[in-house]
Protein backbone atom coordinates (compact mmCIF):
# COMPACT_ATOMS: atom_id res chain seq x y z
CA UNK A 1 0.00 0.00 0.00
CA UNK A 2 1.44 3.36 -0.97
CA UNK A 3 1.84 6.06 1.63
CA UNK A 4 -0.51 9.04 1.73
CA UNK A 5 1.16 12.33 0.77
CA UNK A 6 -0.51 14.74 3.18
CA UNK A 7 -0.04 18.50 3.12
CA UNK A 8 -0.48 20.31 6.43
CA UNK A 9 -1.21 24.02 6.30
CA UNK A 10 -1.34 25.40 9.81
CA UNK A 11 -2.18 28.99 10.57
CA UNK A 12 -4.28 31.43 12.47
CA UNK A 13 -6.47 31.95 9.36
CA UNK A 14 -7.73 35.26 10.70
CA UNK A 15 -9.20 35.33 8.09
CA UNK A 16 -8.27 32.61 5.61
CA UNK A 17 -7.70 34.20 2.19
CA UNK A 18 -7.05 33.39 -1.44
CA UNK A 19 -3.27 33.47 -0.91
CA UNK A 20 -3.59 30.53 1.50
CA UNK A 21 -5.79 28.63 -0.95
CA UNK A 22 -3.58 29.30 -3.99
CA UNK A 23 -0.47 28.30 -2.03
CA UNK A 24 -2.06 25.03 -0.87
CA UNK A 25 -3.31 24.24 -4.37
CA UNK A 26 0.08 24.98 -5.95
CA UNK A 27 2.03 22.94 -3.39
CA UNK A 28 -0.43 20.05 -3.82
CA UNK A 29 0.10 20.12 -7.58
CA UNK A 30 3.90 20.52 -7.54
CA UNK A 31 4.51 17.91 -4.82
CA UNK A 32 1.72 15.55 -5.93
CA UNK A 33 -0.07 15.65 -2.56
CA UNK A 34 -3.16 13.52 -2.03
CA UNK A 35 -4.79 15.99 0.39
CA UNK A 36 -4.07 19.23 2.18
CA UNK A 37 -5.26 19.59 5.76
CA UNK A 38 -5.92 23.16 6.87
CA UNK A 39 -5.24 23.30 10.61
CA UNK A 40 -6.52 26.46 12.33
CA UNK A 41 -4.55 27.20 15.49
CA UNK A 42 -6.40 26.77 18.74
CA UNK A 43 -4.49 29.20 20.94
CA UNK A 44 -1.60 30.77 18.96
CA UNK A 45 1.45 31.13 21.19
CA UNK A 46 2.88 34.09 19.23
CA UNK A 47 -0.30 36.16 18.70
CA UNK A 48 -2.78 37.93 20.95
CA UNK A 49 -6.27 39.18 20.22
CA UNK A 50 -7.21 36.70 17.50
CA UNK A 51 -10.78 36.12 16.40
CA UNK A 52 -12.56 33.35 18.31
CA UNK A 53 -11.64 29.83 17.29
CA UNK A 54 -15.12 28.81 16.13
CA UNK A 55 -15.26 31.71 13.63
CA UNK A 56 -11.79 30.96 12.23
CA UNK A 57 -12.67 27.25 11.94
CA UNK A 58 -15.96 28.00 10.12
CA UNK A 59 -14.20 30.38 7.72
CA UNK A 60 -11.66 27.62 6.91
CA UNK A 61 -14.52 25.17 6.26
CA UNK A 62 -16.31 27.67 3.99
CA UNK A 63 -13.16 28.56 2.07
CA UNK A 64 -12.05 24.96 1.44
CA UNK A 65 -15.44 23.31 0.82
CA UNK A 66 -15.30 23.45 -2.99
CA UNK A 67 -11.93 21.68 -3.34
CA UNK A 68 -12.14 17.89 -2.79
CA UNK A 69 -8.39 17.79 -2.00
CA UNK A 70 -8.80 20.22 0.92
CA UNK A 71 -9.94 19.24 4.42
CA UNK A 72 -10.03 21.12 7.73
CA UNK A 73 -8.62 19.50 10.87
CA UNK A 74 -9.52 20.40 14.45
CA UNK A 75 -6.37 18.78 15.88
CA UNK A 76 -5.07 22.11 17.26
CA UNK A 77 -8.48 23.34 18.37
CA UNK A 78 -9.15 20.13 20.29
CA UNK A 79 -5.82 20.26 22.18
CA UNK A 80 -5.68 22.30 25.42
CA UNK A 81 -3.16 25.12 25.82
CA UNK A 82 -1.01 27.01 23.33
CA UNK A 83 -0.67 25.66 19.78
CA UNK A 84 2.83 24.52 18.81
CA UNK A 85 3.75 23.08 15.41
CA UNK A 86 5.64 20.18 16.96
CA UNK A 87 2.48 19.06 18.80
CA UNK A 88 0.42 19.43 15.61
CA UNK A 89 2.83 17.25 13.63
CA UNK A 90 3.11 14.63 16.38
CA UNK A 91 -0.67 14.38 16.68
CA UNK A 92 -1.12 14.13 12.91
CA UNK A 93 1.64 11.49 12.68
CA UNK A 94 -0.31 9.39 15.18
CA UNK A 95 -3.63 9.99 13.43
CA UNK A 96 -2.19 9.23 9.96
CA UNK A 97 0.53 6.60 10.55
CA UNK A 98 0.60 5.72 6.83
CA UNK A 99 1.24 9.32 5.70
CA UNK A 100 4.24 11.41 4.80
CA UNK A 101 3.59 14.94 6.09
CA UNK A 102 4.46 18.10 4.17
CA UNK A 103 4.18 21.17 6.41
CA UNK A 104 3.32 24.22 4.31
CA UNK A 105 4.27 27.55 5.84
CA UNK A 106 5.04 31.10 4.83
CA UNK A 107 8.60 32.22 4.19
CA UNK A 108 8.45 34.68 7.09
CA UNK A 109 7.48 31.92 9.52
CA UNK A 110 10.13 29.47 8.36
CA UNK A 111 12.91 32.00 9.00
CA UNK A 112 11.99 32.01 12.71
CA UNK A 113 11.74 28.22 13.04
CA UNK A 114 14.70 28.08 15.45
CA UNK A 115 12.51 29.86 18.04
CA UNK A 116 9.72 27.27 17.77
CA UNK A 117 9.13 24.74 20.55
CA UNK A 118 11.32 21.61 20.11
CA UNK A 119 12.52 22.94 16.76
CA UNK A 120 15.15 20.20 16.41
CA UNK A 121 12.38 17.58 16.45
CA UNK A 122 10.46 19.15 13.57
CA UNK A 123 12.68 17.88 10.76
CA UNK A 124 11.94 14.23 11.50
CA UNK A 125 8.18 14.82 11.57
CA UNK A 126 7.61 16.48 8.18
CA UNK A 127 9.09 17.84 5.00
CA UNK A 128 8.85 21.64 5.27
CA UNK A 129 7.61 23.64 2.29
CA UNK A 130 8.27 27.38 2.49
CA UNK A 131 6.00 29.37 0.20
CA UNK A 132 7.14 32.81 -0.82
CA UNK A 133 6.35 35.68 -3.15
CA UNK A 134 8.26 35.71 -6.46
CA UNK A 135 11.55 37.57 -6.10
CA UNK A 136 11.42 37.58 -2.27
CA UNK A 137 14.85 36.92 -0.75
CA UNK A 138 14.58 34.10 1.75
CA UNK A 139 17.16 33.43 4.46
CA UNK A 140 16.60 29.80 5.33
CA UNK A 141 17.36 28.66 8.86
CA UNK A 142 19.91 25.96 9.62
CA UNK A 143 18.24 22.67 8.75
CA UNK A 144 19.21 19.20 7.55
CA UNK A 145 19.88 18.98 3.81
CA UNK A 146 16.61 18.81 1.86
CA UNK A 147 14.43 19.52 4.92
CA UNK A 148 12.99 22.71 3.44
CA UNK A 149 11.66 23.09 -0.08
CA UNK A 150 10.96 26.63 -1.34
CA UNK A 151 8.13 27.38 -3.78
CA UNK A 152 7.26 30.80 -5.21
CA UNK A 153 3.51 31.57 -5.18
CA UNK A 154 2.32 34.76 -6.95
CA UNK A 155 -0.82 35.27 -4.81
CA UNK A 156 1.12 35.59 -1.55
CA UNK A 157 1.03 39.38 -1.65
CA UNK A 158 -2.37 39.01 0.09
CA UNK A 159 -2.20 39.12 3.90
CA UNK A 160 -4.70 38.53 6.69
CA UNK A 161 -3.39 41.64 8.48
CA UNK A 162 -4.20 43.79 5.44
CA UNK A 163 -7.63 42.20 5.07
CA UNK A 164 -8.51 42.93 8.73
CA UNK A 165 -7.36 46.54 8.27
CA UNK A 166 -9.40 46.92 5.08
CA UNK A 167 -12.55 45.63 6.81
CA UNK A 168 -12.06 48.00 9.78
CA UNK A 169 -11.64 50.91 7.31
CA UNK A 170 -14.73 49.95 5.32
CA UNK A 171 -12.70 49.01 2.23
CA UNK A 172 -13.70 46.08 -0.01
CA UNK A 173 -12.13 42.65 0.38
CA UNK A 174 -13.85 41.00 -2.59
CA UNK A 175 -11.48 38.70 -4.54
CA UNK A 176 -8.90 38.77 -1.72
CA UNK A 177 -10.94 36.13 0.12
CA UNK A 178 -13.54 33.64 -1.17
CA UNK A 179 -17.04 35.10 -1.56
CA UNK A 180 -18.35 33.09 1.39
CA UNK A 181 -15.71 34.64 3.66
CA UNK A 182 -16.73 38.18 2.62
CA UNK A 183 -20.29 37.28 3.62
CA UNK A 184 -19.27 35.53 6.87
CA UNK A 185 -17.19 38.52 8.01
CA UNK A 186 -20.06 40.91 7.25
CA UNK A 187 -22.70 38.72 8.90
CA UNK A 188 -20.70 38.32 12.11
CA UNK A 189 -19.33 41.88 12.20
CA UNK A 190 -15.71 40.67 12.40
CA UNK A 191 -12.69 42.99 12.36
CA UNK A 192 -14.64 46.12 13.24
CA UNK A 193 -16.82 45.98 10.14
CA UNK A 194 -20.49 46.84 10.20
CA UNK A 195 -23.02 44.06 10.78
Amino acid sequence: MSRLRLGVMGGTFDPIHNGHLVAASEVAAVLNLDEVLFVPTGQPWQKDGVTKTSDRYLMAEIATAANPRFKVSTVDIDREGPTYTVDTLRDLSEKYPNADLFFITGADAVTSIASWKDSDSLWSLAQFVAVTRPGHKLDLPAAPAGAIEVLEIPALAISSTDIRARVSQGKPIWYLVPDGIVQFIAKHGLYGGEK
